[in-house]
C-alpha cells in the first residue's frame, strides 16, 4: 500500500511540519494585529471616557451576545488599515516612519579560523568582511598579510542579505595539500555541514570544508519581497504616467473590469432563470441538480485547461472562466431565494384569486430578491478572484495581466499596485451593491 511506504510517511511529516509551522507564522501575525488592536482600543477608550454614549446599542443595558446591538466602529475599521500600514512600514524600513525594526547589518566585521597543514601544524588568520546596501557602490577591501604562517587573512565583500563563498584554502600555503582542512572559527570546533554564528551574521560549513558566509538579515523584510509603501506609491504615480508594458495603467483596469462584468452578466442571465426553474418545477431541477452540485465545488482555476482546448487563448475563452465562475453560485441562490419564500405568502396570494404569473411576479420574485443579491455580491467577489486566472490565458490587456507580468521579473511593487487595485475595485463594487440592495429592495429582513 502507498501510504505504508517509507517515503510516503516522510511527505506527510513533511507536510504536517510545514502546516505547523505555517499556523505558527499566522498565529503570531495575527497576535501582532491584535495586540495593536488592543492598543487603539485603549487609546479610544481613553478619548472616550466621560462622554455620552451615542446609537442604537446604548440604548441597551444588556448588548453582550445580542447580534443587533453590533454595529462596526467606523473609527476602529481606520485604525485597522492604519495599522497595517504601520506593521508594513516597521517590516520593510519605511521613511514615511521615525524608526522601524532593526534591518541588516550592513559595514565591516572580522573572524579568525584556524587551519591544520599536512604537516601537522597549526595557524590562524583573519577573516574582514565587507557588507554595502543594496544600490550603494562597494568598496573595494584589500588585506596585506605579511604573516610569516601559512594560513593568510582574507577579504570578502557582498551585498547585504547575501551569501558568499569563501575557500580559505586557496590563499593558504598548502592549502590544497591532502591533510589541510579548517579545525576552528572563532574558537569554535568546525564540522561538516554545521553553522556557527559570529557578530556580524552565521557561516555555515560545507561539505568542502568551504565558508559559506550569510551576514545577518536583521528584523525587516527586503524590497524584493514586500517594498516599502512610498514605493509602491511612487510604482503606483509611475504606472499611471507611463503604463506598464505598453498598456496605461487605466485601460488595463477598464479590460479586467469589461471581463468581470460580461462574464458576470452572462452568469446572472442564464443562471438567475435557471435557478427559478429548478425551485420552481420538479423535473427541472432533478433534471440540473446533479449538474449544478457537481460544478458547484469545481474551482474555476481547474477549467482553464478546459477552456483554453475549448474557446482558445482569445477573448472567449476569459469570459468563458468567469461565466463558469459566476454561473453556479447565481443558479444556487436564485434557487434558495424560491425555496425561501414564506409559503403563507404564497396560500395567501392563491386565497385573493390571484394567477401563476401574479403569483410568480407579485410574491416569488419579490421575495427571492434578498437570496438573489447575496449570491451576486458573492459572484462578483469571485469574478474578480478568478480574472487574474482568467488573464493568466495569454491576455494582452488587463490588471491580471500587468500582475503576472510583473511577477516574472520580481517587480513586487507592480505586483502589490495591482493587488491594491483589484481590492479597492472590489471593495467600491460591493458597497455599491449594498446601496442598490437597500434602495431595490427595502423590504429585505422586515418579514
Amino acid at each position: 500500500m502507498f501510504f505504508l511506504e517509507a517515503d510516503f510517511i516522510s511527505e506527510v511529516q513533511s507536510a504536517l511540519g510545514t502546516s505547523l509551522w505555517m499556523i505558527l507564522g499566522i498565529a503570531m501575525i495575527f497576535i501582532i494585529f491584535l495586540a495593536f488592536s488592543a492598543v487603539f482600543s485603549f487609546l479610544f477608550g481613553l478619548y472616550k471616557k466621560g462622554k455620552e454614549a451615542k446609537g442604537f446599542g446604548s440604548l441597551k443595558t444588556v448588548t453582550f451576545g445580542d447580534e443587533s446591538a453590533v454595529v462596526a466602529n467606523r473609527i476602529a475599521s481606520v485604525f485597522g488599515v492604519l495599522a497595517i500600514f504601520f506593521i508594513w512600514g516597521l517590516a520593510t524600513e519605511s521613511k514615511l516612519l521615525p524608526f522601524s525594526l532593526p534591518g541588516p547589518f550592513t559595514g565591516d566585521a572580522q573572524f579568525e579560523y584556524v587551519a591544520k597543514n599536512a604537516a601537522g601544524e597549526t595557524d590562524k588568520a583573519t577573516v574582514t568582511i565587507r557588507v554595502s546596501k543594496q544600490g550603494d557602490p562597494v568598496e573595494k577591501l584589500t588585506v596585506d598579510d605579511t604573516s610569516a604562517g601559512f594560513a593568510k587573512d582574507d577579504a570578502v565583500m557582498m551585498i547585504e542579505r547575501r551569501s558568499k563563498i569563501l575557500r580559505a584554502q586557496n590563499n593558504d600555503d598548502g592549502g590544497k595539500e591532502d591533510g589541510y582542512h579548517l579545525t576552528e572559527i572563532n574558537g569554535i570546533a568546525v564540522t561538516s555541514e554545521t553553522v556557527i554564528p559570529f557578530e556580524a551574521g552565521e557561516i555555515f560549513i560545507t561539505r568542502r570544508g568551504s565558508l559559506s558566509i550569510r551576514p545577518g538579515e536583521g528584523m525587516t523584510m527586503e524590497a524584493l519581497f514586500l517594498p516599502p509603501p512610498e514605493k509602491v506609491w511612487s510604482t503606483f504615480l509611475q504606472l499611471n504616467a507611463e503604463g506598464y508594458q505598453d498598456v496605461s495603467l487605466w485601460e488595463n483596469v477598464f479590460w479586467s473590469l469589461a471581463r468581470v462584468f460580461i462574464g458576470f452578466g452572462l452568469g446572472c442571465l442564464f443562471g438567475i432563470p435557471l435557478g427559478y426553474a429548478m425551485g420552481l418545477n420538479g423535473w427541472l431541477r432533478g433534471w440540473f441538480d446533479p449538474i449544478v452540485e457537481f460544478m458547484r465545488p469545481v474551482p474555476p482555476l481547474a477549467l482553464i485547461p478546459l477552456v483554453i482546448i475549448w474557446f482558445g487563448i482569445g477573448e472567449q475563452g476569459k469570459i468563458s472562466l468567469l461565466f463558469l465562475a459566476a454561473l453556479w453560485i447565481m443558479t444556487i441562490a436564485a434557487r434558495s431565494g424560491v425555496s425561501g419564500v414564506n409559503i403563507s405568502k404564497v396560500h395567501a396570494a392563491y386565497s385573493l384569486g390571484a394567477s401563476k404569473p401574479q403569483i410568480l411576479s407579485r410574491v416569488i420574485i419579490p421575495n427571492s430578491l434578498p437570496d438573489i443579491f447575496t449570491g451576486a455580491r458573492v459572484a462578483m467577489g469571485v469574478c474578480w478572484g478568478t480574472v487574474v486566472a482568467a488573464e493568466l490565458v495569454a491576455a494582452e490587456k488587463g490588471i491580471g495581466k500587468m500582475i503576472i507580468a510583473a511577477s516574472k521579473f520580481q517587480l513586487t511593487d507592480i505586483v502589490i499596485v495591482g493587488i491594491v487595485i483589484i481590492g479597492i475595485i472590489g471593495f467600491g463594487i460591493e458597497v455599491l451593491m449594498r446601496i442598490i440592495e437597500k434602495r431595490l429592495i427595502p423590504w429585505k429582513g422586515k418579514g
